[in-house]
């Protein structure tokens, strides 16, 4: 099962932005914890800011765009003009499209991106969340096959 101490280290990794479950699973792998744990308590980890960013993302970048300020303005500011930019294609793949960004484990992909995405483009949440959490599940999928040497011989590639 793993220690309680190794188990928290993980969960806690996964919920790190950047990092996610990408780096979460191979330092399980590293403490020798089961794959099943790993991957459970990664995933779960990973998902759980995700509600909270859906729902107070917005506020906040629109605090930030009426703050003192500048590069706090500058940022929100930039985030909206790239999200109105997109968001006919956004509207268009909601789901696909955020399972995808979730699912591919490459940095500045992940739950965080993908509720973020989902918060400026305005996905609704019965949408966002499943393709999240799908997305969420399937990079953990991955990145515990490779992290357990079942994708080793692809590691090369990746």
């Amino acid at each position: 099962m793993g220690s309680i101490k190794n188990i928290l280290w993980v969960a806690f990794i996964s919920m790190v932005p950047i990092i996610e479950l990408r780096g979460a699973i191979p330092v399980g792998a590293a403490l020798e914890l089961p794959w099943y744990t790993n991957m459970a308590v990664s995933v779960i980890g990973n998902f759980i800011p995700v509600p909270f960013i859906l729902l107070f993302i917005r506020a906040i970048l629109d605090w930030m765009r009426g703050c003192p300020i500048k590069l706090f303005r500058k940022i929100a500011d930039w985030l909206f003009r790239k999200a109105e930019k997109h968001a006919s294609k956004v509207e268009r793949y909601a789901f696909g499209g955020l399972l995808i960004l979730v699912a591919i484990p490459l940095p500045g992909t992940g739950a965080w991106t993908g509720a973020l995405v989902a918060a400026l483009f305005r996905v609704k949440p019965r949408i966002a969340v499943p393709a999240i959490l799908l997305g969420v599940i399937s990079a953990g999928i991955i990145v515990t096959l490779i992290s357990y040497g079942v994708l080793s011989f692809l590691g090369f590639l990746l």
